[in-house]
């Protein structure tokens, strides 16, 4: 939740200053990540240094050209099978004996695959009579991922089933933080604002707002309990 708060910001603020792109995470690392088994946050910070370094001298940067294509084809399929394989992994948590889940599941996979080639296919399409608001609605319906990952939240959060159903208690129950470790202090102070927190912690509202450090988990899991 954080992540992409950050990155809803990061968005914002290239759009304010005129920067022309986006600012999202490489979901490639996801990848690295399940292949070297290295999440470090000094590894991406150092990467970060390189890859700046690359780009104010070319010449660093053109070692990058000498290697073969065929092995960045290599590694690209490797990558990318990687977080293919850890979105998958998701649908442990749920029933996949379910019919329910199975429609879910089946039908925004398979839907994503087909409306886009449609839209790509059909480009003189109006749909509102706005060619702004018409470029933005085809930008999106042209984007697999997009359109899996609309259908999937909007199909799980209306067709009613139970939280095991769903994958919800189980889910919650494995990032589950036992109160007052090692390791919950560790979460809280690596999330921690650089300023601000002491206010934070005083506001009532920050305790439901997911993107900040002060979101009390335990109450939406206790919610989620009770249903």
């Amino acid at each position: 939740n954080r992540g992409i708060g950050t990155e809803g910001l990061g968005c914002i603020l290239a759009g304010i200053w005129g920067t022309g792109n986006g600012t999202t995470s490489y979901s490639e690392n996801i990848g690295a990540i399940g292949v070297t088994k290295v999440g470090s946050r000094r590894v991406i910070q150092w990467g970060a240094f390189i890859m700046l370094g690359f780009g104010v001298f070319s010449k660093f940067g053109s070692c990058f050209l000498t290697i073969p294509s065929p092995i960045v084809g290599g590694i690209f399929c490797v990558m990318f099978g990687m977080i293919t394989a850890v979105g998958l992994s998701n649908l442990q948590f749920i029933d996949l004996n379910s019919t329910r889940n199975l429609f879910v599941l089946g039908f925004s996979i398979f839907f994503s695959l087909v409306l886009p080639q449609w839209m790509k296919q059909h480009p003189e399409l109006e749909l509102t009579g706005s060619a702004e608001v018409d470029q933005i609605l085809k930008v999106l319906l042209e984007t697999s991922m997009f359109v899996g990952g609309f259908l999937g939240f909007f199909l799980d959060n209306t067709i009613p089933g139970t939280p095991e159903e769903r994958g919800l208690i189980a889910w919650n129950n494995q990032h589950t933080v036992a109160k007052g470790s090692e390791g919950d202090y560790d979460q809280s102070k690596c999330y921690d604002l650089p300023v601000g927190m002491d206010y934070l912690r005083k506001q009532k509202w920050a305790q439901y707002v997911p993107f900040l450090p002060t979101f009390n988990d335990k109450k939406q899991q206790h919610s989620i309990s009770a249903l």
